[in-house]
Parts: C-alpha cells; structure tokens; sequence
C-alpha cells in the first residue's frame, strides 16, 4: 500500500510540474507578444581608415524622396523598374550624410547636413558626431560640396555657430550666387528659401570672420584638395582626400537616386542649377571613381554612402564597404 502511494505522488508531481511548465512557457509567450516595438536605429556613424587618415560618416536622417515629382529625363515605367529591381518603394527615403576626416592633426568635416531646415526627420549629425567620441568644438575646418539646405544646414545652431571653432569653405562660385540675394529672383520659385537658407546659415562664421571661399584646386588642408564638378549648383565641389596613396572622393550631390541614376546616368534632378552640366559632372565622377578605384564617400547613397563605382556597361555598380567591427586593427 505505501508502494502505491510512493507511485501516486511521483506521478502526481510529475505532473504539477508539466503543467507549472506550460503556464511558464504560454506566460513568457504572452510577455513577447506585449513588448512594445522600438522603431529606432542605433546612433548613425561608421569608420573606415583611408591610409592614415580616419573617416567617420555621420547620418544627418533620412527623409522621403519625392522620386515621381523631382527626377527629370526619365519615364515613369523605368523608374518604377529600377526601384522594383533593388527592392524599393516610393517613396524612397535617402540617406544625408557627412564625412568626418580625421588626418591626424585635422579634423574636417565634409558637408554639414540640414540641422533644423528639414524637420524632425533630420538635423541628428551633432548627436552622432558625439556618439562617434568627437564634440564640435574640435572640428577645425567645414568643407562644403554646396550651399543646398541639406549640406549647409548644419553649420548653424539657432543662430549660432554649431561648430565655434571651425572655418567654413566653399567655392567662390557657389558663395558667390547662393548668397546674393538678388539671384533669387532669377532663380525658379521653389529654390527661393535655399537662398535665404545659405545666407542665414553661415552668417554668424562670417561674423566672425571665419567663412573663407576658395577658387581653384589647391590642398585646402594637406591630403585634400577641391575638384570642380559643377553642374548640381553653379560651384558645386568634390573632394579628393588622400593619405598613403589611399584616395577617397566625397562627391556631394553627384548621385540623388543610385537605383535609377547609376542605372541611366543621364538622369537629372530639379534642383539641378544647370541640367546639362550636372549631367557631365555626373559622368566625370562616376568615370573617375570607376577607372582609378576610388573609395567614394556620397550624400545621398543609402547611410554609410561609403562604397565603390563599377562599371558594368552602359550603367553602373554600387558596391558598399564591407562592415568592419574594428577598423584599423
């Protein structure tokens, strides 16, 4: 008789603690199921060594693309093949992002992005420059590809310089229409706020003295120097960094949409100053980065924007570094 109920209990245990399990295993489900969702990315900054100079690229936001209102010389059918082909949806949100070139003994920063001109979708480049380790106080020169509100932008901080040490650069060219005012008047409507943009922006550098306009293609600081790809704006400029034969282009706006315009690069933008020369520039870039192997450092290309040009054809490849855990190691 005991036997039997020695048995009993071991079984009746036996199962207490399946079903105790079971009521685990559907309470931890029902926790799952009650997590809320995150919806954010972690901060927007990679590194890559070029040679012995360090690049950080910063992600400013991304914002919806108006592809189907903005492109210009291309079908809507082709535009809906080529954003289908690499898995995209209109609208196609594009990445803005700067580079941040640390040579060793100076800390540049390639394009700013829009601060606060785009809204809340953007204006995150200071966050990011400091998750990177850096704070703006040590960026010591600002070089800007153009004076449009999403690379310019971020010099400013309600009135103030968001980087108060830094001397801000750009061609002459593009100083010298983007901050005329009188050229607003000849300019299509919906480009008079970049106008206002530029001239706001970097006002407080120039009064402190500390907006400096460059022409021609001298080392603005060494292992960088300007390269004139006008076209997008009237002095819209490249950059050549290079360190131990190591060379990287940051072109600015050469490319808006890489899935249509590496595909036909004939392709042009609205905001394109001068269509025709945009579109010379676009092939200059693209031939350059493609026959000398450049690492390329783009604005608009999906965040890092760090990759390779191949060419393939009449078209082009975008090929993206490949993640490093440590560079430089």
């Amino acid at each position: 008789m005991k036997q039997v109920r020695r048995g009993w209990t071991t079984r009746a245990a036996y199962g207490w603690a399946l079903l105790l399990s079971a009521i685990a295993m559907i309470w931890s489900a029902a926790a799952c199921a009650e997590a809320p969702l995150v919806k954010t990315q972690g901060p927007g900054f990679y590194r890559v060594m070029l040679g012995k100079f360090e690049v950080t690229a910063l992600l400013d936001g991304t914002h919806p693309f108006p592809i189907d209102t903005v492109v210009e010389g291309v079908s809507k059918a082709e535009v809906q093949r080529d954003l289908q082909r690499d898995y995209l949806e209109k609208p196609v949100q594009g990445s803005i992002n700067a580079f941040l070139v640390n040579t060793g003994t100076k800390l540049i920063l390639i394009d700013s992005g829009a601060g606060v001109l785009y809204g809340d979708c953007c204006g995150k480049l200071l966050a990011n420059l400091r998750a990177a380790g850096y704070e703006p106080g040590q960026v010591d020169e600002i070089l800007l590809t153009h004076l449009h509100k999403d690379h310019v932008g971020g010099v400013n901080a309600n009135g103030a310089m968001a980087f108060p040490n830094a001397t801000v650069r750009v061609s002459q060219a593009d100083a010298d229409y983007w901050l005329d005012a009188a050229n607003k008047s000849k300019a299509p409507a919906f480009l008079s706020t970049f106008f206002d943009a530029a001239i706001a922006s970097v006002a407080p550098y120039v009064a402190a003295g500390r907006f400096k306009p460059f022409t021609g293609d001298d080392e603005i600081v060494p292992g960088i120097r300007p390269i004139a790809l006008p076209g997008h704006t009237p002095g819209h400029t490249g950059y050549l960094v290079t360190s131990d034969s190591k060379v990287m282009l940051a072109w600015g706006d050469i490319i808006h949409v890489a899935s249509i315009q590496l595909q036909n690069p004939k392709v042009s933008i609205e905001y394109d100053s001068d269509a025709s020369a945009a579109k010379r520039s676009r092939q200059t870039a693209l031939e350059l980065a493609a026959k000398k192997g450049y690492l390329v450092a783009a604005a608009h290309i999906s965040f890092p924007g760090l990759g390779h040009i191949r060419k393939n054809g009449n078209t082009y490849d975008w090929i993206p570094v490949n993640y490093e855990a440590a560079p430089g190691q």
